[in-house]
This record gives C-alpha cells, sequence and structure tokens, in this order.
C-alpha cells in the first residue's frame, strides 16, 4: 500500500488558476474523498496524482516515489470513470482481461484474476454479457473489475456513481465501501455529493475555487467546519446561516433582527468565551436542523432556548418532517419528529440546542 503527498500544487489553464496551492498527505490504506461544487478542481486534481493532467507547479508522491513526470501507466495506479468507458463489442470477461493481454499477462493468471474479483463484486454470471446486457449498476461493478485486476497500490474513482439513479447509487455505495474494507487499498474518490463523501471517507478534503477548505474525518468536518463554506455545504438539508451581533444583557447572546421582533439566542459558556468583549461584532449563527425541534413541555434543560415562528413549508420525509420558516431575512429549516402538529400559516414553538450552534466571523467566514 503506498500514501500519496501532495506538495504545493498549483494548475492554471492560461490566466485561470484551478488549483491553487494545494497540499494534502493522504496515508496508506486510507479512503479520502475529495468533494466540492463543481468547477471547484477536485477532477483536475485527481488526473494529477493519475497522471492525466501535468501540473504547473508543484510535486506528486505515491509512496517515497515522486511521479510528477512519471507516464500514467507507470505510476500502478488503476482509475474507475464516470462513463465506465467499456468495449462495447468485447464481453465482460474480454474488458476485463484487456489490460493484461496488453500486458503480455500469462492465460492462467488472467483466469485466476478474473475468477477472484468476480466472486468480489458478484458479477460470476455475466461474464460471457456484452456491455450493452448490463444494467447501470452491473457496467459499474465490470469497471470496478477491470481497475481491481491490476492490483494497483492505489485506485482513483472519478464520480462513478453520477450515471446511477438513487437506489442504485445507494446499493453501489455500500458496495464500493465493503470492498475498501475487504482489499485495504488506497482510494482517492472524487464526488460533488457530500452525502457519498461521509458515508464513505475515512477522510474528506472539502474543495472550493481550487482551495482545500478542510481536510478532517467526516464527523470533524461535520461537527467542527473551518468556515462557512464548509458548513453549509456539508449536509443535508444544510446548516441554517443566521446573520447577527454579539449582544450583552446580563449573559452574551447573538440578536437577530426580524420583522416580527429580534431573537436573542444565549450562548453557552464555550461560545461566549469565543466572543467575550465583542458586543456589538456582527457574526454569523449557525444551526444544523436536527439541532432545532419542537417543543415537548417537558422539563427544560440547560442551553435549550425556544422561540415562536409562522411555518411556511412543511417538508414529510417519512422519518422526519422538514418544518420552514423565515428569520431574520433568512430561509430556517428544522427537522421535528413526523408526530409533531404543525400547519403552514400557524405559528409553531421550537426549540433549539444552544450547545450544538456555530458561530463564524461575518467578514471572514472563518469559525470561531
Amino acid at each position: 500500500m503506498s500514501g500519496v503527498t501532495l506538495e504545493n500544487v498549483w494548475k492554471r489553464f492560461g490566466t485561470t488558476e484551478v488549483l491553487k496551492g494545494i497540499d494534502l498527505a493522504f496515508e496508506p490504506g486510507e479512503f479520502v474523498v475529495l468533494v466540492g461544487p463543481s468547477g471547484c478542481g477536485k477532477s483536475t486534481l485527481l488526473n494529477i496524482v493519475a497522471g492525466l493532467e501535468t501540473l504547473t507547479e508543484g510535486e506528486v508522491r505515491i509512496g517515497d516515489r515522486v511521479v510528477t513526470h512519471v507516464p500514467p501507466k507507470d505510476r500502478d495506479i488503476a482509475m474507475v470513470f464516470q462513463s465506465y468507458s467499456l468495449y462495447p463489442t468485447k464481453s465482460v470477461r474480454r474488458n476485463i482481461t484487456f489490460g493484461m493481454e496488453m500486458r503480455g499477462v500469462d492465460k492462467a493468471k488472467q483466469d485466476k484474476s478474473v475468477a477472484d474479483v468476480a466472486a468480489l463484486l458478484h458479477i460470476e454470471p455475466l461474464l460471457d454479457r456484452k456491455p450493452a446486457q448490463l444494467s447501470g449498476g452491473q457496467r459499474q461493478r465490470v469497471a470496478m473489475a477491470r481497475a481491481l485486476v491490476r492490483d494497483p497500490d492505489l485506485f482513483l474513482f472519478d464520480e462513478p456513481l453520477s450515471n446511477l439513479d438513487a437506489k442504485l447509487r445507494i446499493e453501489m455505495r455500500t458496495e464500493i465501501k465493503k470492498l475498501h474494507q475487504r482489499i485495504q487499498k488506497s482510494v482517492i474518490y472524487v464526488t460533488h455529493d457530500q452525502i457519498e463523501a461521509m458515508t464513505l471517507a475515512s477522510r474528506i478534503a472539502v474543495m472550493d475555487q481550487g482551495h482545500v477548505r478542510q481536510f478532517a474525518t467526516p464527523d470533524e468536518i461535520y461537527e467542527n467546519p473551518a468556515d462557512l463554506f464548509v458548513a453549509s455545504f456539508m449536509g443535508s438539508p444544510p446548516m441554517n446561516i443566521l446573520s447577527g451581533r454579539i449582544v450583552d444583557e446580563g449573559g452574551l447572546a447573538v440578536e437577530v433582527s426580524d420583522e416580527a421582533g429580534p431573537v436573542r439566542f444565549p450562548l453557552p459558556d464555550p461560545l461566549a468565551r469565543s466572543v467575550a468583549g465583542a458586543a456589538g461584532r456582527s457574526v454569523k449563527l449557525g444551526l444544523r436542523p436536527e439541532t432545532i425541534t419542537g417543543r415537548d413541555g417537558q422539563q427544560r434543560v440547560a442551553d435549550l432556548f425556544a422561540f415562536e415562528r409562522r411555518i411556511e413549508v412543511i417538508e414529510p420525509t417519512g422519518p422526519d418532517t422538514m418544518l420552514i420558516t423565515s428569520l431574520g431575512g433568512e430561509e430556517l429549516i428544522a427537522r421535528v419528529r413526523p408526530e409533531d402538529r404543525a400547519q403552514v400559516g400557524q405559528p409553531f414553538a421550537f426549540e433549539v440546542n444552544m450547545a450544538k450552534a456555530k458561530l463564524f466571523d461575518a467578514e471572514s467566514g472563518r469559525r470561531l
């Protein structure tokens, strides 16, 4: 197994800077996901690791080997693409073995490799079919099988599930995670889907406009986002972001101005310490939807804050119901229990767990 190190990686297309000084180090055996919106540079970064793109500045190492100028075929990698890239006239078996044939691998070894990966990916009954006879999920399994028979040090996945329907994406996501647990090889995986990133990764690199905003475990990124971009991008529904200012009226709070009257969210001690002496400072208050629930009338505990607003939209999802209201000119989403009674246009008593709240600087966007 090999890790990957990227040092001060820049990529320019003419005067356009696509990657801007990326520094990342992936441990051997890690499942690292590059996630971000379209145009953030994640696929370009993957292609630089693969050798399909040349970098403008910087260095790429796979294990202890500098591969910055090494051709893709000599990097000991295997890549799985979004489009499957299967040969339509060849059987599944020949699609899997074609690379080995080109490298002159002995026939007995080819047969054993095909048998092993077919069993691993549950595609034994498909070996004599052509790609046109396969479903999207089956084609993606064949593409993965073709990568696996190379037995590389590093696997690269470029949005491999984007062409699948929602149910298949969930199934294939589980298969990819099981596969990584079995083979324990290093994986770099590109996606724009933050749910894929959260469920698959051992660590996530959140990218935006050619920069890595945060590189950490899924839990760390979700619970302690580095800035407003990470906070709002990672999470479904996204984190609620409210504009407010610090006030001190016997205790620090964030006051959110609203046409129905200001709402003052009291800050628990850890957050209060981060803005001590900053009364009047403009901040952004971040609240995950699951930290805003319906008031249940039971005994109050520390750090819970209740307020009332009219419901504008109700979105049942089955296990939860999303209630959408407005506060301070911003949309606010709460995740409540299905049995909580709510009607559009009627006031609803919300309750916020302020121990889970996040504060961000209004100008820089950095978490306080």
